[in-house]
């Protein structure tokens, strides 16, 4: 079973910057990865993955703002996060699953799949 480890959160003033990092134990390319969050009292909202050709997927509310990049042979995913508003308050998740699963689909089913991390929290003041 693939394990997933995330760092980088914290805490920012709105405008802020902040770059998270997951470490992936297993073979990259066998995934479809991404990152998803979880504020409190709210269900899980994809935020942005690669898909199953390579491309990145941004949720309308992070798109311009965050960036996501792979590094295949340090098994990393990242997601730099540009502009950060007071609404990105969440704990986030780095996530993977295997490639030819609905999950790896779109970020609607992606936060679904049955791999992640034990998630990284980040606060952004206004």
């Amino acid at each position: 079973q693939v394990q997933l480890v995330e760092s980088g959160g914290g805490s920012v003033q709105s405008g802020g910057s902040l770059r998270l990092s997951c470490t992936i134990s297993d073979r990259p390319s066998r995934y479809c990865l991404g990152w998803f969050r979880q504020a409190p009292g709210k269900g899980r909202e994809g935020v942005a993955m690669i898909d199953v050709n390579g491309a990145p997927r941004y949720a309308e509310s992070v798109k311009d703002r965050f960036t996501i990049s792979q590094d295949n042979p340090n098994r990393s995913l990242y997601l730099q996060m540009n502009s950060l508003k007071p609404e990105d308050t969440a704990m986030y998740y780095c996530a993977a699953e295997v490639r030819g699963r609905a999950e790896c689909t779109g970020l609607v089913f992606f936060p679904l799949g049955r791999y992640r991390g034990q998630g990284t929290h980040v606060t952004v003041s206004s």
